[in-house]
């Protein structure tokens, strides 16, 4: 379908392009093909909605069509993992202009299938419309399986702060990106294309996790999050923070600055970050502070962080 449009196609046949084939987990009863999606949950629903726009969350000139399916889905698979869920099913909203290619659509519907294999979910569903630009618009639906859901408020005085999966591999990747290099490769694909940590919010809420949340703004301004729905203090050490050296290197090419800001004030790397009793962290995650009577703050090292913007903020202050 090489340079074919997606008007000359049509909604029907571009609905089957990315439907077709799909598969289902065991507790999907009806799939994509109805007006709805039937699901069988062993207990509470949790449901999150992501939004993706171009030339706010992606470029095309900067990741493929693949690397926007996939991070759409992460970005909101992500969400789920942090109430302590397991994903079950995501539907998928598009608005695409008419003037895109076919061919971008359908490896945009490749990426979406690939990365709803590695987070364990189905595609059950969707819908599909014109607009100026693109707009991607992500709903997962996930089991609690008779769990309680973790919360940002529940943190206790006293509580091991710690952390899953990679912070400030994407904001490095931005900072080159943005400059118009394309090195060090492995923060410009961490920026593409997100990696959470699967499976690790029921290890947390299993270890007995007090709080939880997706690392989806930066670190500072989600810990915040946690601090002021918990009224807690929160304290970061530095030096348990583990700087990656293509972190080092951006630093050091971009100007000499402090590596450490990519990890505490980027997203979109979407890590789980939480609050655990003292001697109840799982394996596999790192401690990097404690929960303290106090202000509902964030300090680093005993102080309030001069690093300007904590984190994204769509109406504020851009990273």
């Amino acid at each position: 379908m090489s340079g074919r449009r997606i008007a000359e196609l049509g909604e029907f046949e571009l609905i089957e392009l990315i439907t077709a084939g799909l598969g289902r987990g065991d507790q999907v009863l009806i799939g994509a093909g109805d007006d709805a999606a039937v699901l069988r949950l062993r207990g509470d629903l949790a449901v999150s909605t992501d939004t993706m726009v171009e030339n706010v969350h992606f470029r095309r000139d900067w990741s493929s069509a693949n690397d926007v399916g996939r991070k759409a889905v992460a970005a909101c698979v992500a969400d789920a993992e942090a109430m302590g869920a397991v994903g079950v099913g995501v539907v998928v909203a598009l608005s695409v202009p008419g003037e895109l290619e076919v061919d971008w659509f359908t490896e945009f519907a490749a990426g979406v299938r690939e990365e709803c294999d590695n987070a364990g979910v189905s595609l059950v569903g969707g819908d599909l419309t014109r607009a100026e630009q693109i707009v991607i618009t992500v709903t997962v639906l996930a089991d609690l399986a008779g769990r309680e859901p973790l919360r940002r408020k529940g943190a206790q005085v006293g509580d091991q702060v710690a952390f899953c999966g990679r912070l400030g591999w994407a904001a490095a990747g931005l900072a080159v990106l943005t400059r118009g290099f394309r090195s060090p490769r492995a923060v410009v694909v961490a920026q593409r294309v997100p990696e959470p940590p699967y499976g690790q919010g029921v290890v947390a809420a299993q270890a007995g996790a007090h709080s939880l949340i997706d690392v989806s703004d930066g670190l500072l301004a989600d810990l915040g999050h946690i601090a002021a729905a918990s009224a807690v203090q929160i304290e970061l050490d530095s030096a348990a923070f583990e700087i990656a050296e293509p972190q080092q290197a951006v630093a050091a090419a971009l100007g000499g600055g402090n590596p450490l800001v990519y990890q505490l004030t980027g997203g979109e790397d979407h890590a789980l970050v939480g609050t655990f009793p003292p001697g109840r962290v799982p394996s596999g995650w790192t401690v990097v502070g404690r929960v303290a009577a106090g202000p509902a703050q964030v300090l680093v090292d005993g102080a309030a962080p001069d690093f300007g913007a904590a984190g994204w903020e769509h109406f504020g202050t851009a990273r």
